[in-house]
C-alpha cells in the first residue's frame, strides 16, 4: 500500500526455501507435515497508519500475487490476541481473526502466542 510516494504497508511472502527462518522454527519443523507452497511471514504497517485496515489490504494483496503466480497452499503465522492488549509492534504477522476472515483455517499453535493457519489459493 502506497500513500503518495511512501510505502506504508506490505506483506512479505515467498516459498519455504526463500523464507526458511520463522519464529519457533524448531517446534514448527518437529510438528510439520507437508510444507506449504508459500508462507506469509510478516505484515508491516507504518505506525501512523495502524488500526485502519491496512494489514488486511496487505494480506489480500499477497494472496492476489500468490494466485497470479499459480496459487497453492499458503501458510500464515498470525498472533493469538486475547482480551489482554498487545503492543502493535508485536503483531507483525497480523491476528488470527484477520486470517480467519481471509479464509485461512487454524492448523495448530506455535509457541505461546503464534498460530499456524492455512489456505489453498486457486490460480488466477
Amino acid at each position: 500500500m502506497v500513500v503518495g510516494d511512501e510505502a506504508i504497508a506490505w506483506a512479505e511472502y515467498g516459498t519455504p526455501d526463500e523464507l526458511p527462518n520463522i519464529h519457533h522454527r524448531k517446534q514448527y519443523l518437529a510438528e510439520a507435515g507437508t510444507l506449504p507452497n508459500y508462507r506469509i511471514t510478516c505484515i508491516f504497517v507504518d505506525k501512523r497508519y495502524r488500526r485502519q485496515g491496512f494489514a488486511k489490504v496487505a494480506l489480500d494483496a499477497a494472496i492476489d500475487h500468490i494466485a497470479a503466480q499459480g496459487g497453492g497452499v499458503v501458510e500464515g503465522y498470525p498472533h493469538e490476541v486475547g482480551e489482554k492488549k498487545m503492543n502493535n509492534s508485536f503483531v507483525y504477522n497480523g491476528t488470527r481473526t484477520m486470517y480467519e476472515e481471509a479464509g485461512f483455517e487454524f492448523v495448530r499453535s506455535k509457541g505461546l502466542k503464534n498460530t499456524v493457519m492455512r489456505r489453498t489459493i486457486r490460480p488466477a
